[in-house]
């Protein structure tokens, strides 16, 4: 039997902290329990939205911070109108792989973009719709890093990102950056320690959402 239940939930953390596989079991569990929703990313989501993620993520990208903003914002802008409003309308469960936090702490945090402009964009791009919870894998990130390139490595160079080679402090900074953001909004943001085996993250990301949607 399919279940109504409605919640925008995205997940973030930094390189390599395992989002995608995390949001592929949700999407897994909801299935099981007969939820009704849909899966998605930042950039992309759409077609116009991967086009502009091909072009932020492609190594041999070479553009200034404030580009790098405006594209992601663009890029969400696409999104929200296409994707995740009509969802959330729908009355369907949204899971979505990086959102306005991530551009809180990336081009904030990591690029030293001011937060002020950084809100202005988030919140023309994003129409002001704000997830209902926020999943953030944690992660040193130092392991972070050794684990996104151990899967380039496996997976060949098509999956490098210009992110992938960025030194170390920028990913310190990104990951200091997600923490005060989880600081400053407890009641939405769910830290989740990244570091432990991908079962154990898994089960502590569902006791988060079977809480918030109301499952059992």
């Amino acid at each position: 039997m399919t279940r109504t239940a409605t919640g925008f939930i995205t997940f973030e953390g930094i390189e390599g902290s395992g989002k995608t596989t995390q949001v592929r079991l949700l999407s897994e569990f909801l299935t099981s329990k007969g939820v009704q929703h849909i899966v998605t990313r930042e950039p992309g989501g759409t077609v116009v939205g991967e086009k502009i993620r091909s072009l932020l993520l492609d190594p041999q990208s070479r553009m200034v911070p404030v580009s790098e903003l405006l594209l992601y914002g663009a890029a969400r802008a696409q999104h929200i109108e296409e994707i995740i409003e009509p969802a959330l309308g729908e009355g369907k469960v949204v899971l979505c792989d990086r959102f306005t936090d991530a551009t809180a702490a990336y081009q904030g945090a990591g690029r030293g973009i001011p937060m002020n402009v950084i809100r202005v964009v988030n919140s023309l791009a994003s129409a002001d719709i704000k997830p209902d919870m926020t999943l953030l894998l944690d992660l040193d990130p130092e392991k972070g890093l050794a684990r996104a390139r151990a899967r380039n490595k496996t997976l060949g160079a098509t999956s490098t990102t210009r992110f992938d080679d960025e030194e170390l402090a920028f990913h310190a900074r990104v990951r200091e950056g997600y923490l005060e953001i989880a600081r400053e909004d407890t009641a939405r943001v769910r830290v989740v320690t990244a570091e432990a085996p991908e079962e154990k993250v898994a089960k502590q990301i569902v006791a988060h959402v079977k809480r918030r949607l109301g499952l059992k």
